[in-house]
């Protein structure tokens, strides 16, 4: 292999990336503040909610309850009502995700030791949040019926439960979103800038030059691959950085463990951008192809959704996605000190899919040329 020619191909490459402005604007700039807004605004957190209380009682009871509820930090407002219509109405107009309707008898039964009931009505077009929802105020009623005679009598404050949260002990969202983003970027621009790299030389009508050039095949495959890896562990550096710093998440693990797999991931990223790059003529089928790719790899990487709760058909499609594998070392690193043997077995997948990817990628590119 030349290495005076590849150096040269992967200088060209980097020109070509980044002479243009907008183009260096568009690479340093948006998946910055994808890091930083993402961060903040998708959530899995359920707040500042607003609900509605149907009271048809007037006893101490239920005002108890309704003051619990006004104090929770979670609900924004509680609103009141004493008409049922009301209700329905908020709950078709999405006015409020949730609705509370208290009994006549309510107090009445607490203070006779008797066992009652509590209401509850959910907006379930809101299906995970109004769950959520549900959950906090199941935890309110449950405080409640603790401290009523009834609660007292069957040992109802006997038992404690004091829940310990490991790894992230406050439950400080961040701390989840920001490495799953960390792994999630990564991808979305290496795979844009890889899939557009072939795609872009034959819009421009280089291709053909780069073709009779001293530059063999398996060259100028590693000279299109060197460049986006390069960016990817630039754009990688930055996520750490702005992770440790702007945001507090602690860095428990090996930074040369994350670093180490992270080459693997760049790596299976980069073969699956270059065979949709070889299989693109224009720079705009390269772009749809890569979104093609990267939507179901985010659904299917445990992002949001654990992949335990994926159907059973579904599961083994996610073993062919390096983002799976990344994001458990990503933050496992992060958050608990992931020992190398727990990298290595999450990493291993991700130099088969690069090696396959890679090889399709070199497949497609000679039978292209021929």
């Amino acid at each position: 292999m030349g290495l005076t020619r590849l150096r040269a191909l992967i200088i060209k490459e980097l020109l070509g990336i980044l002479r243009d402005p907008k183009s260096r604007i568009i690479l340093v700039v948006p998946p910055i503040l994808q890091l930083l807004v993402f961060s903040f605004a998708a959530t899995l957190e359920v707040k500042n909610v607003d609900i509605l209380v149907l009271n048809r009682d007037n006893g101490a009871w239920s005002q108890e309850l309704i003051r619990r509820v006004e104090g929770s930090p979670t609900f924004h407002s509680v609103r009141r009502t004493q008409d049922p219509a009301e209700l329905r109405a908020a709950i078709d107009r999405q006015e409020v995700i949730a609705a509370i309707e208290i009994g006549p008898a309510f107090s009445r039964d607490i203070e006779g030791r008797r066992p009652t009931d509590l209401g509850l009505v959910l907006d379930g077009r809101k299906s995970n949040a109004s769950q959520i929802v549900a959950g906090y105020l199941n935890q309110i009623a449950a405080g409640l019926a603790a401290d009523t005679a009834l609660g007292k009598a069957a040992g109802g404050r006997a038992i404690d439960v004091v829940a310990r949260n490991w790894f992230n002990s406050n439950l400080i969202f961040q701390w989840f979103m920001v490495p799953n983003l960390v792994a999630a970027i990564a991808l979305l621009i290496g795979l844009i800038v890889t899939a557009l790299s072939i795609a872009r030389e034959r819009e421009l009508g280089t291709f053909d030059q780069l073709m009779v050039s001293p530059l063999r095949t398996h060259e100028i495959l590693l000279g299109k691959l060197l460049p986006p890896m390069l960016i990817g562990s630039f754009h990688l550096t930055v996520y750490i950085v702005a992770a440790v710093l702007i945001f507090g998440v602690p860095l428990r693990g090996s930074l040369l463990l994350l670093y180490g797999s992270a080459v693997f991931y760049l790596l299976a990223v980069a073969g699956i951008g270059l065979f949709i790059s070889a299989l693109s003529t224009t720079q705009q089928q390269a772009i749809l192809g890569a979104f093609l790719f990267l939507v179901p790899a985010m659904l299917l990487s445990g992002f949001a959704t654990p992949i335990e709760n994926m159907p059973a058909w579904l599961q083994p499609v996610t073993v062919i996605n390096p983002l799976r594998y990344f994001l458990v070392i990503v933050k496992g690193v992060f958050l608990r000190d992931l020992p190398f043997d727990a990298v290595l077995a999450n990493t291993w997948p991700m130099a088969v899919i690069a090696a396959g990817s890679l090889g399709f990628a070199s497949w497609l590119f000679r039978r292209r040329l021929e």
